[in-house]
């Protein structure tokens, strides 16, 4: 006797809560990761963003080291 499957939330699946989400918010959010991982300073800049049906987000994301000329 198989286990049973779950049925498929369709309705969950088609809200894209990435979209509550801003830009700004998901750009700062890299830019810390990628800072704490590397031990720099980064940002992050994100551009094209394209919501997709099912929950994703297709986007162009720029990572760059942050120059302070005072360090």
């Amino acid at each position: 006797m198989g286990e049973q499957e779950k049925p498929i939330d369709v309705d969950k699946l088609l809200q894209n809560k990435l979209k509550g989400v801003s830009v700004n918010t998901l750009e700062n959010a890299i830019a810390k990761v990628i800072s704490d991982l590397v031990g720099e300073d980064y940002k992050c800049t994100i551009s094209e963003v394209k919501y997709t049906l099912f929950s994703g987000a297709d986007f162009h994301v720029k990572v760059e080291l942050t120059y302070n000329p005072n360090e």
